[in-house]
């Protein structure tokens, strides 16, 4: 797969693909050392910036590198990532054109803070947020759990 590195609109940098891609298509591994959550809380306890994937186990996460790690946040992404025997592949959704930069939506799930967090993709869908909506919902109940 032809990918590179570029300046992104959305954030930072962007990972493009140079050649088109067909929907279904696996595009690239989502990798890097695995570490327990509880590792990596601890290694990025200090630095705001973090490429960590988690895994469906829900006892590791990914400290991801390489291009994979550079593809950005969308509320109208163009690939998904599934997890398969372990391993994390980004996806086409659908056909995606040469030129275009490459986007799943993040869908977290934890954090602390929603400042952090704020999307910046630029789709007329927008939610505002990197957090799945499952997660809004529940931060917002638990807010109004505070408040009562």
């Amino acid at each position: 797969m032809a990918l590179e590195l570029r300046q992104s609109k959305i954030h930072s940098m962007g990972c493009y693909t140079t050649t088109p891609i067909t929907a279904g298509e696996q595009i690239i591994e989502y990798n890097g050392p695995r570490l327990t959550p509880n590792e990596a809380n601890e290694f990025y306890e200090d630095d705001d910036r973090t490429y960590l994937f988690a895994l469906d186990c829900g006892r590791y996460v990914i400290d991801g590198f390489g291009r994979a790690a550079f593809v950005n946040h969308s509320c109208e992404p163009n690939c998904e990532t599934d997890e398969i025997d372990g391993r994390v592949w980004i996806i086409a959704m659908r056909d995606i054109a040469a030129g275009e930069e490459l986007t799943y939506d993040y869908n977290l799930f934890d954090g602390e803070d929603d400042d952090e967090s704020k999307c910046a993709c630029g789709a007329r869908t927008c939610r505002g947020t990197l957090y799945s909506e499952e997660e809004m919902a529940r931060r917002a109940k638990a807010r109004e759990a505070t408040a009562a």
